[in-house]
Order: C-alpha cells, then structure tokens, then sequence
C-alpha cells in the first residue's frame, strides 16, 4: 500500500494532469484507509472552490 506521502504527492500531481487507472486505484485504496489523508484531499478541494469563487468575483 502506498504511504502518506506519496498519496498527498499523488493529489498534488492529479491538479496537474490525469493519473493514470493504477495511480487513480491505488490512491482511492489509501483513502479508504487513512483519515489524514482524506483530510488532506478535502482541505484541498476546500482552497480550490473558495480560490475559484474568489478569482470569479474580481474579474
């Protein structure tokens, strides 16, 4: 199984490009198991909302 670090490298990696299937199955297999790392993931889907909405408003 994959470690913290590579799964939050992976979620970094994924704002960037399409993972491929094995990397989009490993790191679904690590969320299922680690709350840190789900933590992560919703912590940075949370800045991308409010820095898109803050983009939105000043344009």
């Amino acid at each position: 199984m994959m470690n913290c670090k590579d799964a939050t490298h992976l979620m970094s990696e994924a704002l960037d490009r399409p993972l491929s299937h094995g990397e989009r199955l490993r790191l679904r297999l690590h969320l299922l198991f680690c709350r840190g790392c789900r933590a992560f993931r919703q912590q940075m889907d949370f800045l991308r909302l409010a820095t898109r909405r803050f983009l939105e408003r000043n344009d």
